[in-house]
């Protein structure tokens, strides 16, 4: 098992950016950030690995997803009222290679933080 805390959620204006960060009690494969609105099921953001990166539709071009070492950051630029959700952050040792879409289904993903809440809103 792996622990996960979650850090840098919040409370901005339309147009506006966050950083979160993530931090592993110790080093996996793969990371990613996932994010689940009101109401609504759990989908992947951005997964990253030794490999590559893959994003969701909805957020190339504004987010990017980095890491160094056991931290997995979530740089998220242009904020809408549409990226309101609990983020969570995931970690798994099963993402050896370059990522297939199945990467941003939360089903396969084994190990997960508490969540951050991010709040877009005027």
């Amino acid at each position: 098992q792996v622990q996960l805390v979650e850090s840098g959620g919040g409370s901005v204006l339309p147009g506006g950016s966050l950083r979160l960060s993530c931090t592993a009690s110790r080093y996996t494969a793969a990371m990613a950030w996932f994010r689940q609105a009101s109401e609504k099921e759990r989908e992947g953001v951005a997964a990253i690995n030794n490999f590559g990166t893959r994003y969701a539709d909805s957020v190339k071009g504004r987010f990017t997803v980095s890491r160094d070492g056991n931290t997995l950051y979530l740089q998220m630029n242009g904020l809408k009222a549409e990226d309101t959700a609990m983020y969570y952050c995931a970690a798994d040792n099963r993402w050896t290679w370059i990522f297939e879409p199945s990467v941003l289904t939360s089903r396969n993903w084994n190990n997960w933080g508490q969540g951050t809440q991010v709040t877009v809103s005027s």
